[in-house]
């Protein structure tokens, strides 16, 4: 019995010709571990196999359709396959949520397909999170060769002249939000027909759209929705709008969670029946560096070279080579797009100083390139013309790659179910694979390293969105009324908050209220960033030739293409001229600099108001609006080979201002000096335990550190009292903050757990040390921060 999650799709093999058999998992892994003196390794998991229960086809499933899947190597479905095809042919709006390569395409293509056959008038929308995804779907459906479904990607890669055909003859429309939002809504007039007899909306991996993003995503398909309504009745379902099939990864109760993104009821399928290879799972720790009495500096700081571990991304990219010269296919999943290209680059380097020209295996990957290499990539990971690939998380989701061997997670990607994700990527082609997580130096890294029960014991976390934040909502308001004025019955259909947020438009003078309605004032659309990237795009250029080399979102900018900085672009170096923020625009020239720059930025708080708060005699735990001040001051130029600081130079950026949410603790003098933490060591003991606390909140919340941000004081102005403060870093609030005040005693115990438990005396990386601290990690007070921490345990209720 085959299933789609099992089918090669016909692909060609990975390995090279004369290359080595790739090893077992676990003699890859023994391998791999004797590469250092003590053994890296934490907890090795073994997942077991699983055999698949199949189902037959539903009686529904026309001829044809079974014979195209059959062609494909599909001969019946999965019984949840079958499952969630069931109710979606019969109108029920439904979320499939399984395991990776658990064919979860199958349950949504095979009721859109049979519709579309049964039906020659009825149309399908399909939505992924990314370009990479949507494309890959394409194949997908394009290689069953169903007669008349005409299949076609409409994003902001679509050529010009392409898009009228697709608007006017497609029935099978794939894009993404980004799309629906900034092009299909606003142009709905020309897509009447297309929505008037949409029949099936699809949304895959849902689970990517939490936070904000996903509150924004949320609005836009009661945009969606609300336009299907305007344009008629849609054919076969009484009228009453097109059925929406969502597609998740395993998440904390997935029918809650698909029916605050869609506005619907939704019916749930988790219960996950095709089969799966084995996995052999490692997590890693990266060695301790050894102290260089013959390097710069005092005593004191040779004998802190002890407390730092070696480089997560280092350790990555010597993994990576040693499994692309050992003839195994790897995907390497970095966190960030500048260490995909430095793994990359690292493990080309090293493999063409072994065997010359093996280097050219591997390559990086990530948003930011052009079409063009998108795709070429896909293209030679899929052929196995590359052996190795580091990935920033645009390749996590569904994109079908067969046939690799291991997975490497450099850091943990933030939340379970990304983690889970990411380790399914190997073993697709039904084979024993092998997935490592590479810990981070940092607190959650190190926790979760040594607590394997928090993540192979622990459920998988639930998607945190909020539509009704009223940072988002007020804006998609404004975007629904640009599209057709705005009606009461339409307030209801986006939920609460929003007769408010429609008079607070009013009295700002976006909206003029009408008897028929509420009508959008202005020329221009309104300009809405899905993301909470903070703006447009900015275009890196070759400032000799113009060339294009790729783009940087707004937000990361002042971080990434500041003047002065080092960017990478598929291992070639360059430095920033200029960067022009009015224009969008960085200017480069190509160098090989020995050092890297790394930005510094200051923050200032102030408390707007408090939402709730629990009252612990000398502690006291509040949730509430804040606004934030941050500022890129300064950046640091630091030695490549060494991680020495060359230098600090200053830098000219504009503020930016956020007003969100933050849960933050207070805790009175006496009580701290009761526990014994010296007044001079306040600052300290609360930046440190601050630290901690980001690090860890992504333990309770499915956010990342680089979501969330904080600040702690001695004496806050607005507390009087020693505070600490995290708050979500979107505006309006992304959930986390919430979380974070629901969870307060489980994170902070955590939080105390990760830091007493750290082998080093004073503090590091692995506990209290930041990778994005304006401060430069000074003051901090390890010990101190223990106490700190123990006191606010001691008073907040369970």
């Amino acid at each position: 019995m085959t299933s789609a999650a099992s089918v090669s799709a016909g692909r060609g093999p990975g390995l090279p010709p004369g290359a080595a058999p790739a090893a077992t998992p676990g003699d890859l892994l023994r391998r791999l571990r004797q590469r250092h003196a003590t053994d890296p390794v934490t907890h090795v998991e073994r997942v077991p196999a699983r055999a698949g229960v199949p189902a037959p086809w539903p009686h529904w499933a026309p001829e044809e359709l079974r014979a195209a899947y059959a062609r494909r190597g599909v001969t019946a479905p999965w019984r949840h396959q079958a499952e969630a095809a069931s109710l979606a042919y019969d109108r029920q709006h439904v979320v499939v949520a399984t395991g990776t390569a658990s064919g979860k395409s199958l349950a949504y293509q095979l009721p859109a397909l049979a519709t579309l056959l049964a039906d020659p008038r009825a149309t399908v929308l399909y939505l992924a999170p990314t370009k990479a995804l949507a494309a890959d779907q394409l194949r997908a459906v394009s290689a069953l060769e169903i007669e008349g479904v005409r299949p076609a990607c409409y994003d902001g890669d679509t050529p010009r002249a392409e898009r009228e055909w697709i608007r006017q003859h497609s029935r099978f429309v794939l894009t993404n939000p980004d799309m629906l939002h900034h092009g299909i809504l606003p142009g709905h007039a020309q897509w009447s027909g297309f929505l008037r007899r949409l029949a099936y909306v699809v949304i895959d991996e849902c689970h990517v759209y939490r936070g904000v993003f996903g509150s924004h995503v949320a609005h836009v398909l009661r945009r969606l929705r609300r336009q299907c309504a305007r344009y008629g009745r849609t054919p076969g379902n009484g009228g009453s709008g097109p059925t929406f099939v969502l597609a998740s990864a395993t998440s904390g109760d997935p029918a809650a969670a698909a029916g605050r993104l869609t506005g619907l009821p939704v019916a749930a399928v988790t219960e996950d029946t095709s089969p799966r290879a084995g996995v052999t799972f490692a997590l890693w720790e990266p060695p301790l560096l050894p102290a260089d009495p013959s390097g710069p500096g005092d005593p004191a700081e040779v004998a802190d070279l002890t407390q730092v571990r070696r480089s997560a991304l280092r350790e990555t990219a010597d993994l990576l080579a040693d499994t692309v010269a050992a003839g195994v296919r790897t995907l390497a999943f970095v966190r960030s797009r500048r260490g995909a290209e430095v793994v990359a680059t690292s493990a080309r380097r090293s493999l063409d100083e072994a065997v010359p020209g093996l280097g050219g295996r591997v390559a990086a990957y990530r948003a930011g390139y052009l079409r063009e290499e998108r795709r070429e990539l896909e293209r030679a990971l899929l052929h196995g013309d590359l052996l190795g690939l580091a990935s920033t998380n645009a390749l996590e989701l569904g994109v079908d790659l067969i046939g690799l061997d291991a997975v490497l997670i450099c850091g943990y990607p933030g939340t379970r179910a990304s983690l889970w994700q990411q380790a399914g990527r190997a073993g697709r082609s039904g084979q024993e694979a092998l997935a490592v997580l590479v810990a981070r130096d940092d607190p959650l890294d190190t926790y979760l390293v040594h607590h394997p029960e928090a993540v192979f014991g622990a459920p998988v976390e639930a998607t945190v969105l909020d539509p009704a934040n009223a940072y988002v909502l007020g804006p998609q308001l404004a975007c629904a009324a640009a599209e057709a004025p705005l009606t009461a019955a339409d307030l209801e259909l986006f939920g609460d908050g929003a007769k408010e947020a429609v008079e607070a438009l009013v009295a700002a003078g976006a909206l003029r209220q009408r008897p028929t309605g509420w009508y959008w004032r202005h020329r221009e659309r309104p300009e809405v960033d899905l993301r909470g990237e903070g703006g447009a795009p900015v275009c890196v250029v070759e400032a000799a030739t113009g060339r294009l080399l790729g783009t940087v979102d707004g937000g990361s900018s002042h971080f990434l293409l500041h003047p002065g900085a080092v960017y990478l672009h598929q291992g070639v170096s360059y430095v920033v001229d200029a960067l022009d923020l009015d224009d969008g625009c960085a200017l480069v020239h190509p160098e090989e600099p020995d050092w890297s720059t790394h930005a510094r930025d200051v923050t200032s708080l102030s408390v707007v108001s408090v939402r709730s708060y629990v009252d612990a005699g000398p502690v006291g735990l509040f949730l509430g609006e804040v606004d934030v001040t941050g500022q890129v001051v300064s950046y640091q130029r630091r030695r490549i080979a060494t991680g020495e600081v060359i230098d600090t130079r200053p830098l000219d950026l504009p503020a930016r201002e956020l007003r969100t949410v933050a849960v933050w603790f207070t805790l009175s003098p006496e009580s701290l000096a009761t526990a014994g933490v010296n007044p001079a060591d306040v600052p300290g003991a609360l930046h440190a335990a601050e630290h901690a606390a980001i690090g860890l909140l992504p333990l309770v919340a499915t956010c990342d550190r680089w979501d969330i941000g904080g600040l702690s004081t001695a004496v806050h102005p607005d507390t009087e009292a020693p505070t600490v403060f995290v708050y979500d870093g979107h505006s309006g609030g992304a959930g986390f903050a919430e979380r974070a005040y629901g969870m307060a005693t489980a994170w902070l115990r955590a939080t105390r757990d990760a830091i007493s438990e750290c082998g080093c005396e004073v503090g590091c990386p692995s506990c209290v040390q930041s990778p994005k601290c304006g401060n430069g990690n000074n003051p901090l007070s390890k010990a101190d921060a223990i106490r700190v921490l123990d006191v606010v345990l001691a008073n907040l209720p369970e």
